[in-house]
């Protein structure tokens, strides 16, 4: 019996298939990447567990299933309902993908001050192909990444945001990414480009959730520059569905005395992984990678972080948080890297994790890697039980277990939330939080004392 393609096998025909449609196509900047990223891909094949950084981390769900890349007409599916992380505001920007593609019909692009500019990447592709061919790229360090070069080869849209210098956008961005409602799984590959210039400041929350039943793949690459005292405050919602594989890698540039300020919140998914790469490259400049995950079943869960110091005088923060009950799995590998020059470094990471049974697993590898000598970092993790201590005494006082549970959990999350500087986005999260958590907070001895 023939062996079944997988998807080593069927991106490269996929890419010879689909690149005339591709977006940009025929531009000859843009032709070459594609290329050399197919290129790329092909000599790397898919990560494995071999390669250090995915040593706890096998893409089995990309080995096992055949995908075929979406199409235009996947968009269409009948969307009842727009899921919102914040509650609805008629003039909030909010960009709305199904499955890939932009719905204009669901989108708005009302109330964004003059000098902020969001719109998907076809769009700035036509209009100003001179703008992207130079920013898209550059904040990448290294590109010789097998998911990455896929998607440089398959960037089929996305979203571009570019804030001009001063421009202060008051109201969140809202980016909403749906997938599924598909007759066969269907992979996509987003490509976002996010520009902030001198000064400016943005809120940006980004939404991904699965509209359907059945395995999918989210393939996406974000790069943001953050300029000179710019700001970006940066949230993420990953919903996927259980069978979904969602793959992201994001790329940070900081300048002097600039901020990026990020929080992600993950829920579900057959397999998710987050790879986040920063660079501090000014003197005074700032960032904050931090977030909490809940996972359930044999959900696995992976965040993957790398902050190197550049230049003295800069700072971050880093405190990831999660829950994980039945025989599901996260991973956290944080490193912060100070380079030689780079003096009066001050870092912080933690990693803390709650395991609801005792089949669920935690790998966490936190690392310093520090070429100066005099900085200050320090980094921490940890993984244990609900304190049973703490469980007793909420009984005694009348509460039952399972709503016990569910207070002493929240709790611990509570410290990741506190890193949100946005209080209307911190109670979203909240509320994303409480509604996971009945699912799986009830024992079986309370059914049995009841």
């Amino acid at each position: 019996m023939p062996k079944q393609p997988t998807a080593v096998d069927s991106f490269p025909q996929q890419f010879a298939e689909v690149k005339f449609d591709l977006p940009g196509s025929g531009l000859a900047w843009l032709d070459d990447r594609r290329e050399a990223g197919i290129e790329t891909f092909n000599a790397l094949g898919l990560p494995t567990p071999r390669l250090e950084a995915w040593k706890y981390t096998r893409l089995q769900s990309l080995e096992d299933t055949q995908f075929r890349s979406a199409r235009a007409d996947d968009a269409n599916a009948v969307v009842d309902l727009i899921p919102a992380v914040l509650p609805a505001d008629p003039e909030r920007p909010r960009l709305v993908f199904v499955n890939g593609f932009l719905r204009r019909d669901l989108s708005m692009t009302g109330g964004l001050p003059d000098g902020a500019t969001v719109e998907c990447l076809t769009e700035t592709l036509e209009r100003d192909t001179g703008w992207v061919e130079t920013h898209m790229g550059g904040a990448i360090e290294n590109d010789e990444h097998a998911l990455l070069a896929l998607n440089t080869a398959m960037m089929s849209s996305g979203v571009v945001i570019h804030i001009r210098p001063d421009v202060i956008v008051s109201k969140p961005i809202e980016i909403l990414f749906m997938t599924g409602l598909t007759d066969v799984p269907v992979a996509y590959h987003p490509r976002n480009l996010i520009v902030m210039d001198e000064g400016s400041q943005a809120t940006l929350v980004k939404h991904y959730v699965g509209a359907g039943v059945g395995a999918y793949l989210t393939n996406t690459v974000t790069e943001i520059s953050v300029g000179p005292g710019a700001v970006l405050h940066h949230y993420r919602v990953q919903e996927e569905d259980l069978g979904a594989t969602h793959l992201k890698s994001e790329h940070v540039r900081i300048g002097r005395d600039g901020t990026y300020d990020s929080f992600a919140l993950a829920i579900g998914g057959r397999l998710s992984r987050t790879e986040t790469f920063a660079r501090l490259e000014g003197e005074g400049s700032h960032c904050q990678l931090n977030g909490a995950y809940m996972m359930r079943g044999r959900e696995h869960c992976d965040n993957t972080t790398v902050i190197e110091h550049m230049v003295p005088n800069t700072t971050c923060r880093e405190v990831f948080k999660g829950v994980l009950n039945d025989e599901a799995r996260a991973v956290f590998q944080g490193r912060i890297v100070v380079h030689k020059d780079a003096q009066h470094t001050d870092g912080y990471q933690l990693s803390k994790a709650l395991l609801l049974s005792d089949r669920a697993e935690m790998d966490a590898k936190p690392e310093l890697e520090i070429y100066a000598d005099d900085v200050k970092c320090s980094h921490g993790a940890t993984t244990g039980q609900i304190d049973e201590a703490s469980l007793f005494y909420l009984r005694s006082r009348g509460i039952p277990q399972a709503l016990a549970r569910n207070l002493l959990i929240q709790s611990f999350l509570g410290e990741a939330l506190d890193e949100i500087s946005s209080t209307e986005v911190r109670k979203a999260m909240m509320d994303k939080i409480v509604h996971w958590l009945p699912a799986h907070c009830f024992l079986a001895d309370e059914w049995r004392d009841g």
